[in-house]
């Protein structure tokens, strides 16, 4: 019998952790890419891996029904979640800020329409509606042939959020070929934006199990199967530490300082990242603390505005950059941005070299808590704001922030002037226990990628 396995990739995110780990390494079944990339960077991607066959999703347009139905699912589900769990700053995951007269009425009978979804039982019956939908699409039969002439015997997405993953999946339930998705982030389930319906759902942990029960109810658990995420295993491996005199020279950093890694977040997350940035350079200097430190800024990788240009001019000794190696186009899709090997190398040796990380709410803490770094969250709101709608206190009631155990997992600074302290104890401290017990709370498991192969049965023995 064919033993095919077909690696769904709607898009750039997902690379680094099941194409650059040992997900799919000396795989026993025959590797099959199915992806929405451009020419370039499919050609890149082959170069990287050990897959052989190739195949190009075709263009998706969203039917008007099928996105007044996925839209009207997310805010039913965002609205009925909130009262469930008791935050209503899930409500802030559907963005109101629409442009043009036809997208404004568009939502604004959205909006109008889930007034009238007031109990669960009517957000299942509009999946059920929706699914119907993406079947009497020329994309779901066009789909549908694709699949039987490429005859995989299962289906594997990177990330669960593709629009177009919903009829792909669709289309490979109905030939009885076995579905499977990972869910990609940490924050990603209560946004109500899960696009497909699988056989299986891969997990980082207990409480991400936890999660789809209580946002997906009618999902069987027994679908949902505990993994772990590969995205952290590179830590693993300890040749992924460039040399440090390599390091130092490359981003001229000095020996004999210690080094304060700045994590900046995208523009919608943190739109006053720079102003942050300054303040730590600025209380470093005032308080004479350059003599002992030094900033290494790591940019958001789809971050390329520039926007920090003018704080590392203006302190060129104290802010060193070490720009992420990601394949980037400005102005180009998702499907052209992903991360090239060598950043995993740079993400981890930055994370080895440098002694504490900042950042606002950043997964940037686990990874340094992977060498036992400390983080600091900033946790102020800048007097000038780029966007006066914007504010810390909104980032961190977050659903996803629930699952720290204690708030002494992270140092909180909560002012300017508390830079200096705040690193001090930093210094003195390291990183907490209480941030061990967030890790395993999130994390859970630190070999994702046996545990992938294993639920896949993509190879009769263990790595």
């Amino acid at each position: 019998m064919n033993n095919k396995i077909m690696i769904l990739f709607p898009d750039g995110v997902g690379i680094r952790n099941y194409l650059y780990s040992g997900v799919f390494a000396n795989c026993e079944k025959e590797l099959v890419l199915f992806h929405a990339f451009d020419v370039q960077t499919e050609k890149a991607i082959l170069e990287i891996t050990n897959i052989t066959e190739s195949h190009t999703i075709p263009k998706y347009k969203e039917t008007v029904k099928e996105k007044f139905l996925r839209e009207l699912i997310c805010l039913s589900r965002l609205k009925y979640n909130a009262k469930k769990v008791g935050n209503p700053i899930l409500l802030t995951h559907w963005k109101t800020d629409h442009r043009g007269i036809s997208k404004k009425l568009f939502y604004k009978l959205t909006e109008w329409a889930s007034m009238g979804v007031t109990q669960y039982k009517t957000i299942e019956k509009l999946e059920k509606q929706y699914q119907k939908e993406i079947r009497k699409t020329a994309f779901y039969k066009e789909i549908k042939n694709k699949l039987i002439e490429i005859a995989p015997t299962q289906l594997f997405c990177s990330h669960q959020r593709g629009l177009q993953c919903g009829p792909i999946f669709a289309a490979a339930t109905d030939l009885g070929i076995k579905t499977a998705t990972a869910i990609y982030s940490w924050d990603n389930l209560p946004k109500a934006r899960m696009a497909l319906r699988a056989d299986q759902y891969l997990v980082w942990s207990d409480h991400m199990k936890q999660e789809m029960a209580t946002y997906y109810p009618e999902i069987n658990p027994e679908k949902v199967l505990i993994t772990g995420t590969p995205q952290f295993e590179c830590y693993n491996n300890l040749d992924n530490i460039i040399a440090k005199e390599e390091f130092y020279e490359k981003y001229s950093l000095a020996d004999d300082k210690k080094i304060i890694c700045f994590s900046g977040d995208d523009l919608l997350t943190s739109p006053d990242d720079p102003k942050y940035l300054n303040d730590l350079a600025e209380e470093l200097i005032l308080k004479g603390m350059d003599k002992d430190y030094q900033i290494l800024l790591r940019r958001c990788p789809v971050d390329i505005s520039g926007r920090y240009d003018d704080v590392v001019e203006k302190y060129p000794e104290l802010i060193k950059e070490a720009p992420p190696l990601w394949n980037f186009e400005k102005n180009s899709s998702w499907t052209t941005i992903y991360p090239l090997p060598a950043d995993n190398k740079l993400l981890v040796s930055t994370a080895f070299y440098c002694d504490i990380v900042v950042n606002i709410g950043s997964t940037m803490a686990f990874d340094f808590a992977m060498f036992k770094k400390p983080c600091i969250f900033i946790n102020y709101d800048q007097e000038t704001q780029e966007n006066p709608n914007w504010s810390v206190k909104t980032i961190y009631q977050l659903q996803h922030f629930r699952s720290m155990p204690s708030k002494k997992a992270v140092l909180w600074l909560s002012s300017k002037d508390e830079i200096v302290s705040i690193l001090n104890q930093a210094i003195k401290e390291g990183s907490s226990q209480e941030m061990k017990q967030w890790v395993n709370i999130v994390l859970s498991n630190s070999i994702a990628s046996v545990n992938i192969r294993k639920h896949l049965e993509l190879c009769t023995f263990v790595l």
